[in-house]
């Protein structure tokens, strides 16, 4: 996945509120950028941080930043969690992903379940049923794991259980770990910040759901799913 505009650098005064970054720019500018992240953002939010911002691409827009990237120690990291449907997509439709080639069909956004929508639903397979996907954007990193969650999600424990009912009802359900960074050697679980997450995952395994990951190769003008990451829990 491209960038579709060059990033601008610059340097974190904060993260607050959630959603809002104080950046100050190269040219000495202060802005506010959108955050477009919920999570705790561990280990990636320490003021003086180098970032990078892409223009908000909609004139509307009442902030006319997104963070894209923060550097952590010799790593870049994607911060961005509206990017790995997309970084997901497109490792499928090239092969990057070979336990989910032969899929003639992507589908986004799909409604299933209770009140959900799959990331993506791949059909059209020679060989195999639907492949009903669910992403997951990864940026924590702890002793060379990358990990998720990076904070308490009732919201990721219920795609779990949705995932385990599609398993259940012999279809194919995955779990696909996206971690925006380069740097680690093996994905795993966080289980002591989310036990109802852990707990949801095992659940979920037992009643057939795929678990994947992979890590990004990641520059300040591409972002691109490159190598699988062994998952040990």
């Amino acid at each position: 996945m491209k960038f579709e505009y060059p990033l601008t650098e610059g340097r974190l005064i904060r993260r607050y509120k959630r959603f809002l970054a104080d950046v100050e720019l190269e040219n000495g500018e202060m802005v506010t950028a959108h955050c477009m992240n919920s999570g705790s953002m561990m280990g990636l939010k320490e003021p003086g941080s180098r970032v990078w911002l892409s223009p908000a691409t909609n004139p509307e827009a009442k902030l006319k930043w997104k963070w894209e990237l923060v550097e952590a120690g010799d790593a870049l990291v994607g911060i961005n969690t509206g990017h790995p449907n997309k970084l997901a997509e497109e490792a499928i439709e090239s092969g990057r992903i070979p336990a989910l080639a032969g899929y003639q069909t992507i589908r986004r956004e799909v409604k299933y379940g209770e009140n959900s929508r799959i990331d993506l639903l791949l059909e059209d397979h020679d060989d195999a049923s639907p492949a009903y996907v669910e992403v997951k954007n990864v940026t924590l990193k702890r002793k060379g794991a990358a990990e998720f969650p990076d904070a308490v999600t009732s919201r990721g424990a219920k795609h779990l259980r949705e995932l385990a009912r599609v398993a259940e009802a012999g279809k194919r359900a995955v779990m696909l770990y996206v971690a925006q960074r380069g740097d680690c050697t093996h994905f795993t679980i966080a289980g002591d910040i989310d036990p109802g997450y852990a707990e949801a995952l095992e659940l979920a395994r037992a009643a057939g759901v795929e678990l994947l990951a992979f890590a990004c190769a990641m520059s300040t003008e591409e972002i691109r799913i490159e190598a699988p990451l062994e998952i040990r829990i």
